[in-house]
């Protein structure tokens, strides 16, 4: 299936850069942190796509000094395999003459990369940064982590359908019992609580979950529930 066509059938427009970078504002605003910036690179092409609430003075600056080949938060995170605080990423090559730079431009140090794997191949990041301290960083966290993940499949799906990025795609195919189990986590169910609705195993209700993450190219439940609701597989509630 074409992706444009894909896209169409599930109603979404296609979004330009000024449309995605709004979508990170209403992401900052919802998560109540200072910046957000998205990049994708897809399987066979390694231009990177990217999207940011910066000023264009950093942005700017960021590419001309090639930052996007060394930056950790970006690079290192395409490959990750779940969110990641800054924090952890310090000692890696690359932090130091980044973010000593960006400083100069009131860029925070205090933020976290979210990795999305797309359900064709394609990787994205998306990252977020704050002003906070880091003790109430720590408990921000917590509390937006599933709901960053979310938006980030949801952004990543929408610039996958945007027009840029023009593949031939099959879409993935849920059995009805996977279909059942994520509803049922969508509209709010633990996994126990599955296994008890269903009468079957929480093993089972995991290795089904696990299909489901495989097949849907999500790192985490939250973002195969947002996916699969983009996608019409299963429906908010």
């Amino acid at each position: 299936m074409d992706i444009l066509r894909y896209a169409r059938d599930l109603g979404l427009r296609h979004p330009s850069e000024t449309d995605v970078v709004t979508r990170l504002h209403d992401a900052c605003a919802e998560l109540e942190v200072e910046h957000a910036c998205f990049a994708s690179k897809v399987p066979g092409n390694d231009t990177l796509v990217g999207f940011a609430t910066y000023s264009e003075q950093w942005r700017k600056h960021y590419l001309d000094k090639e930052f996007h080949l060394i930056d950790p938060t970006l690079q290192k995170m395409m490959h990750a395999m779940g969110p990641v605080d800054w924090e952890r990423l310090r000692h890696f090559e690359g932090y130091d003459p980044v973010f000593r730079e960006a400083n100069d431009f009131q860029i925070p140090d205090i933020g976290m990369s979210i990795p999305i794997r797309g359900p064709f191949g394609e990787r994205s990041v998306l990252t977020l940064a704050t002003r906070s301290t880091p003790q109430l960083w720590k408990a921000q966290k917590r509390n937006i982590m599933q709901q960053v993940q979310q938006i980030a499949a949801r952004i990543h799906d929408e610039v996958m359908l945007s027009g840029q990025i023009m593949l031939s795609l099959d879409l993935p195919s849920l059995s009805t019992r996977e279909i059942e189990i994520l509803q049922w986590i969508a509209a709010g169910k633990a996994q126990q609580d599955v296994a008890d609705i269903l009468n079957i195993s929480n093993r089972t209700v995991e290795v089904h979950l696990r299909s489901v993450r495989s097949k849907l190219g999500a790192v985490t439940t939250a973002q195969a529930v947002a996916r699969a609701i983009g996608m019409q597989l299963i429906y908010p509630l």
